[in-house]
Parts: C-alpha cells; sequence; structure tokens
C-alpha cells in the first residue's frame, strides 16, 4: 500500500485526491484586487487606503462563503490571500468559516508576486517571510499553499529552472506539514504555447521524479493547447490532483475548454466571479453565483475527453 505523510490530515487529503468538484480562487492580492472590485461595481474612487480595499473585498468574499450556493456538493477547496486569512465571516475566522461550516479545504496563496522576465520566464519573487507564512498557515488551520510563476515563451532552460524553483519551494511546505500546489502558468497569449506545454510537462516530471514516497503535491496548470496533455501527469503517485486556471478566458471558454481534458478539475476566479455585482440583491447574487458553481462543476466532473 502507498504511505502517505503521516503529519497530513489524512481526511482532508483524501477529499482533495477523490472528491468530485472543484477549487475557488478567492486570492485576490494587492495588484489584482482593483480589478476584482471594479468588476464587481466598487471603483477604486470608492477608497482611499490598502486597508479600505482589503475591507470592501472582504465583504464580496464575506457574500460568497455566506451564500448557500457556495457549498461543499461541488466545492472542494478554496484559495486564500493572507489577509482574508486573518479576517473573519460569521465570527469565525476564514479558514476555519470554510472547514467547520462549509466542509470545504482552505488553502493559502503564499508568493510575493513574480520577478522580472528572464529565459522567457518569471519566476517567484524571494519569498523572504517564508518561515513566517508557513507558520500563519499552520496557526490558522490552512491545509496547503500555492505559489505563482509564469512562462511566456518556450525557452527549455527558463522553464527547467522556473520548475525547480516551485518544487524546491514546495519541498520547504512539505516540511512544514503542508500540502503545495505548484502553478507553472502557461501564458494563453504566447505565440509559442503548444512548445512551452511540452516542455513544461517533462521538467514537471524530472522534479516529480525527485521527490521522497510520501511526498505529495498538486499542480495547477494552464488549460492546454492539446487535449488531455496533461493527463498521464495526473497518474503519478505523486500528484494529488491537478486543477486548471481559467486565465484571461471568460466562464462559458473556460469551461468549455475544461471539458475537454479529463483528470483536471477547476481552481477559478475570473470565472467563478463574472457577473456579481455589488448592487444584486441577495437572492440576485445567489442565483448568479450558484450558477455560475453548477457550469464549472459540470466541466469538471463531465469530460468530453472520457
Amino acid at each position: 500500500m502507498e504511505r502517505g505523510n503521516p503529519m497530513l490530515d489524512q481526511e482532508k487529503l483524501a477529499i482533495l485526491k477523490n472528491k468530485k468538484g472543484f477549487i475557488t480562487a478567492l486570492d485576490q492580492s494587492r495588484g489584482s484586487t482593483p480589478k476584482a472590485l471594479k468588476a464587481y461595481g466598487i471603483p477604486m474612487s470608492s477608497y482611499q487606503t490598502e486597508e479600505e480595499m482589503f475591507y470592501w473585498v472582504h465583504q464580496l468574499r464575506i457574500r460568497i462563503l455566506e451564500s448557500p450556493a457556495f457549498d461543499s456538493e461541488k466545492i472542494i477547496a478554496s484559495i486564500l490571500y493572507e489577509d482574508t486569512v486573518k479576517r473573519e465571516v460569521a465570527g469565525l475566522f476564514t479558514a476555519d468559516f470554510l472547514w467547520q461550516k462549509k466542509g470545504i479545504i482552505p488553502f493559502l496563496k503564499i508568493d510575493r508576486g513574480l520577478d522580472v522576465e528572464d529565459k522567457g520566464v518569471q519566476k517567484l519573487n524571494p519569498i523572504t517571510d517564508l518561515p513566517d507564512l508557513l507558520q500563519l498557515a499552520k496557526d490558522y488551520h490552512i491545509f496547503g499553499t500555492k505559489a505563482r510563476s509564469v512562462i511566456r515563451r518556450a525557452d527549455e532552460e527558463g522553464i527547467r529552472e522556473l520548475v525547480k524553483q516551485q518544487f524546491d519551494l514546495a519541498k520547504d511546505v512539505l516540511a512544514a506539514d503542508l500540502l503545495p500546489i505548484i502553478e507553472a502558468e502557461v501564458d494563453i497569449r504566447s505565440t509559442e504555447k503548444g512548445e512551452a506545454e511540452i516542455l513544461l510537462k517533462q521538467a514537471i516530471k524530472e522534479q516529480l521524479a525527485l521527490l521522497d514516497d510520501d511526498q505529495y503535491v498538486m499542480l495547477e496548470l494552464t488549460l492546454p493547447k492539446e487535449d488531455n496533455f496533461y493527463a498521464d501527469l495526473a497518474q503519478d503517485k505523486h500528484v494529488v490532483r491537478i486543477v486548471a486556471l481559467s486565465g484571461i478566458y471568460g466562464r462559458e471558454e473556460a469551461t468549455r475548454n475544461l471539458a475537454k481534458n479529463r483528470d483536471m478539475i477547476a481552481s477559478f476566479s475570473r470565472a467563478l466571479l463574472e457577473g456579481l455585482s455589488y448592487e444584486q440583491s441577495e437572492e440576485a447574487f445567489n442565483s448568479v453565483l450558484g450558477t455560475a458553481i453548477d457550469a464549472i462543476y459540470q466541466a469538471s466532473v463531465s469530460k468530453d475527453g472520457n
């Protein structure tokens, strides 16, 4: 029998590996929050400071998390931003609300943004406060982490370096008894997307082969140019799940592409929030959110490629 990391919560690990559903990305950071708020109907003129900005986006997250449409029947896990983790929903810290009230597993975004492009990629900025972030995750009952890096061109050396950096970070996360999500996004707009994905998959295979038997990761990847391109990675004993980015795709296109890729489930942000508005009544808000959740769930579990 395959041996699992005894320090990981085996109940949550089994849910992530086997349960039908998808992951919601509620991890907008300093750079992406203004755009999300604007789409929701709250312009930058509505807030003057970063604290006010994060207050408003947390009100949006509270509305989402408390919605009856947002539950573990279709949602497996949610990725949170550091500020969100420290705030409360209905009298509980956000991660505790997710797990205790909704049965949804909380993850924490830990990257500090992207480095400048070099060799066709943008690797992670140095995470100088990594020990503090990992302790924060443990203190607030987070199960795992996510860090994002981006591939712009099909540069073999750059992609190999990016993937190695991601796996080196993953090993630090694993050492803290947390489950890492490795996010290596291939830019949807890249003219070399298909070639970059070939190099990315090979680099991931090389790094997976270096993991110990009881070390597990999740992979967060852009929907591939070739349907089912990453299906073989899902069979690797170290891979808990492969989740797909919606990127710049709208919900309709993102869900249509996802449905063609077996062994991938959604990790959507933009596609989840599409159509939500500050001015909507609770009934209208819950209806729009429910429609989004249903569409993303169906794309995650019903595969044309099977």
